[in-house]
Order: C-alpha cells, then sequence, then structure tokens
C-alpha cells in the first residue's frame, strides 16, 4: 500500500468514526424521554433521584422484603389497602390494564407494589387474596405501621392512619405512585389519576435499556 493509499484509508476511516458517533448521538437522543410529554402522561421526574428508606416489610408469601433493594428493574410502588371503597380497586384495575398494554421489555422490566396503609387488617393472606384477583404478579407489602409511615414520608406519599378502634375505619391516603429506578432510588412520581392510555405510550420511553 503505498503513502497515498494509506492516507487515504486513514481519512476515509475517521469520516466513517464521525459519522457514526453523530448518528448514534442522534439516534440515543431521539430515545431520550421527553420531558413535557412526561409530565402530560402524569409523570414528574425529580431533578436529583433520592434515596428510598431502609425499611424491611413482608410479602403475601411471608417473604422479608427490602424495599430500599428494589434494584435491576423498574418499581411502582402504590400506598393503599384491602378494605378501601374506591381509590384502590379503581387504581389496581387501572394498572392491570396499563400492565396489558404495554410492550413485553417494558412490562418484564416493571414491577408493581401495593404498600398497605393499614396493616392492622392487611395480612399477607389477606394481601395475597385481594392482589390475585387483580393480578397475580402484583406485590403487596405489609409490615409494622411506624416501617410504614418512615417510607410513606421519606418517598413523600404520606397518608392519614385510620382509626383502628371504629368498625368499618378508612385510611385517608393519596392516589399517586412512586417511581423507583433500577438503581433502588425513586425517580419520581406518577400522579393520580392514572391516564392509562398515555402511560401506556410514555413508559417504554423511560423504562429503556441503560435507563
Amino acid at each position: 500500500m503505498t503513502r497515498i493509499q494509506k492516507t487515504v484509508f486513514i481519512l476515509v476511516a475517521l469520516v466513517a468514526l464521525v459519522v457514526g458517533l453523530t448518528v448514534s448521538k442522534v439516534l440515543n437522543s431521539e430515545r431520550q424521554a421527553d420531558p413535557a410529554a412526561l409530565l402530560d402522561a402524569g409523570i414528574v421526574l425529580l431533578p436529583t433521584p433520592r434515596e428510598v428508606p431502609a425499611v424491611t416489610l413482608t410479602s403475601q408469601d411471608g417473604e422479608q422484603v427490602a424495599v430500599d433493594r428494589f434494584e435491576g428493574g423498574w418499581t411502582l410502588l402504590f400506598f393503599g389497602y384491602t378494605y378501601c371503597p374506591d381509590i384502590c380497586p379503581a387504581t389496581l384495575a387501572e394498572l392491570r390494564q396499563l400492565r396489558g398494554q404495554l410492550p413485553e421489555p417494558t412490562r418484564e422490566a416493571l414491577r408493581m407494589v401495593l404498600v398497605s396503609v393499614d396493616p392492622a387488617r392487611d395480612t399477607p393472606a389477606q394481601l395475597k387474596q385481594y392482589l390475585d384477583y387483580f393480578n397475580a404478579n402484583f406485590l403487596g407489602l405489609t409490615g409494622a405501621p411506624d416501617d410504614i409511615q418512615t417510607l410513606a414520608n421519606g418517598v413523600g406519599i404520606p397518608y392519614i392512619p385510620g382509626d383502628t378502634t371504629r368498625e368499618n375505619y378508612t385510611v385517608d391516603h393519596s392516589g399517586n405512585l412512586v417511581i423507583i429506578g433500577p438503581d433502588g432510588r425513586q425517580r419520581g412520581f406518577i400522579r393520580a389519576p392514572l391516564k392509562v392510555e398515555r402511560l401506556a405510550e410514555r413508559l417504554p420511553e423511560l423504562i429503556g435499556p441503560g435507563r
């Protein structure tokens, strides 16, 4: 190979590298979720991810679950209870609908969790029976009242415990969902009421490879 040929070869290689990097940058930028579109779907991202309180709760199968160790996938936390007359059954039905509309990669990367704000009545067995009605893949968590309050306050979803001395008491709580990223930190919220159709469009943009 002559010197001229070597020079031409190097120049062609450099041009190909620059073009490749440019195309890669453009494609990656196109895959970035549009904040305005996310907000329109009710998704509010935090400027800086937030640590989740180190709390261990009990699942509907009696297993101990460290909530601050939700890693390797995305998690949606919903604070509710099985005796809830309105918000909870409606929200869980919407989450079931949402799950069914998501593409398989997003569905497999997303964990949906109900944290009980009524641990006095929501035993693991009660949670299991209730959640099986909506989706057997949903995870239910219950535990000590103080631990649940610590978790709720730490992720910005406070609630008012019910008066357990009264029959058929209710619990005042939010319908918002907490978004936890694959690093185990809180990334944001999904505001209630849920916009299922728009969430089905936007969540795959947020929950993508490497995010």
